[in-house]
């Protein structure tokens, strides 16, 4: 036989490997990182149905704090500030737990979780007092931007235990 007559054919390499139809492991990784990005949006979604009162107690005090600066009337702003306290307040903790402290029980209530007792200083003693004094009496002792500052701090304090 001739060397130059041999049916010879040249090489045929295999097709190249596709990257479709994906295998099982990867199946796999795709189905557990849906799963964790959905627990994440879940959890997110979570955390901001917790902070909604939070987030509309805070919006409130910058209310009454405009209109404290119209008026100037600070037993009015002691009532709407310690309504505020005590609403959003038992949006966070047990109803039997805060809705009948009163008195010093109540500002120590409200110190838990402080980084600074807040409450016990003279701007946040005169939560106590503000809402029942004579509006057209000696209001020159009552310290305002201590109260708003201690509310302000309760307010953006997460109480330690929920959620």
């Amino acid at each position: 036989m001739d060397p130059n007559q041999l049916p010879l054919r040249d090489l045929h390499l295999p097709e190249a490997i596709g990257w479709w139809p994906l295998a099982p492991g990867w199946w796999a990784i795709i189905v557990l990182v849906l799963f964790g990005l959905g627990w994440l949006i879940l959890r997110a979604w979570r955390v901001r149905q917790f902070n909604a009162p939070r987030r509309y107690a805070v919006r409130a005090l910058g209310a009454f704090e405009a209109e404290y600066i119209t008026h100037r009337n600070p037993v009015a702003l002691g009532q709407q500030v310690s309504e505020l306290l005590r609403r959003s307040m038992i949006a966070y903790a047990p109803r039997q737990e805060v809705a009948g402290l009163t008195g010093e029980s109540w500002l120590e209530w409200l110190d838990r979780d402080l980084p600074v007792p807040y409450f016990h200083t003279e701007g946040g003693k005169s939560l106590l007092q503000l809402p029942y004094r004579d509006p057209e009496g000696d209001l020159s002792d009552i310290d305002i931007n201590a109260l708003l500052a201690a509310v302000r701090m309760r307010l953006t304090t997460p109480i330690r235990g929920a959620l």
